[in-house]
């Protein structure tokens, strides 16, 4: 391979300059990229860089020769069904997004003992594209529902910033055990990552406890089943792990069918009232507003899973139907 040059596209703003060249030459080695900017034989705009450097559009990248070209990542190897099922999912796409309602009982990534997750079916949603959606936030296993993707490298950047910025406005219905004193207000509690018999797990920490992060929740009861079970909105300002599932928790509100969280005798108590409510999980992603990557506001909206409308129709809640995808430029 001769050395070339490479200009950064509009979509690739604000990259870093390792992730740029892993995007185009998957398999290089993060050592060699290192070597390349420390001899200079990496170059943007004539000039050494550094591996963390952030790219702008329009710049002319150096790239060295190399003792052979590295080899691109196989495409994995979907089942047709999984395929499917998936496609079948999408509720919004353009060019630079993909949104998902995502199953129920569906990990977003792989780890021990788990073969079969969404991580490792984005090649079914490339649809033409010649990238690989990419993950720009997360959703625990069992809770369903707006699943954000990037359709391209530099989108995922955008959007990964925009989450950690808090740009985005994220909304979960829940149904709880009991009815919570208030009806709404806000759960400001401190959480941390605390190990234990049943594994590692999120509590509630002091507020002067240094392994302690802020976290905050706003909710609203929209409806009742004779103060025994509640539906709630919640919307966590912050990104804690496991944040809203602990909160409900913390306002005697245990989120139905949590068995990692639930309080003795409440869930599955409350469940037993009422012949064939479903013991899974009922916490649904329901509505994400996001800034756009290419200007303007993303609204999406979920459809319930199917057991949670089964409890909705057996409670007689009434939920409306999701609104379409909107975006306002």
């Amino acid at each position: 391979m001769n050395t070339q040059s490479q200009i950064v596209s509009e979509d690739e703003a604000d990259i870093r300059l390792d992730r740029w060249f892993r995007r185009h030459f998957p398999g290089m080695q993060q050592s060699l990229i290192q070597k390349f900017c420390r001899t200079g034989q990496i170059r943007v705009d004539g000039a050494r860089v550094e591996t963390n450097t952030r790219l702008a559009p329009g710049q002319a990248i150096r790239v060295p020769p190399m003792d052979a070209p590295a080899e691109p990542k196989p495409v994995s190897r979907i089942d047709p069904n999984d395929a499917k099922e998936l496609q079948r999912a999408v509720i919004y796409q353009d060019d630079l997004v993909l949104v998902l309602n995502k199953p129920y009982g569906l990990p977003v990534q792989g780890g021990p003992g788990i073969t079969r997750h969404l991580d490792g079916m984005l090649d079914a949603l490339r649809f033409g594209s010649e990238h690989r959606p990419r993950l720009v936030h997360r959703l625990d296993r069992d809770t369903t529902g707006v699943l954000l993707l990037a359709r391209t490298p530099g989108t995922a950047g955008k959007l990964a910033a925009a989450f950690r910025g808090r740009d985005m406005e994220k909304t979960y219905w829940a149904v709880v055990a009991g009815r919570p004193v208030p009806v709404e207000g806000r759960i400001d509690m401190p959480l941390k990552r605390v190990g234990g018999a049943r594994g590692e797990r999120t509590a509630p920490a002091d507020r002067d406890d240094p392994a302690g992060a802020r976290a905050v929740t706003d909710y609203q009861t929209l409806d009742n089943a004779a103060q025994k079970l509640a539906w709630l909105e919640l919307k966590p300002l912050t990104g804690r792990t496991h944040q809203l599932r602990v909160h409900c928790v913390a306002i005697r509100a245990p989120i139905l069918g949590d068995e990692k969280y639930e309080e003795p005798d409440q869930n599955r108590a409350f469940a037993a009232l009422i012949e064939g409510l479903s013991s899974d999980l009922h916490l649904h992603a329901r509505r994400l507003v996001l800034p756009h990557p290419a200007g303007g506001t993303l609204t999406v909206e979920a459809e319930l899973p199917p057991h949670m409308k089964e409890t909705f129709k057996t409670l007689g809640f009434h939920a409306a139907a999701p609104r379409q995808p909107e975006r306002h430029r």
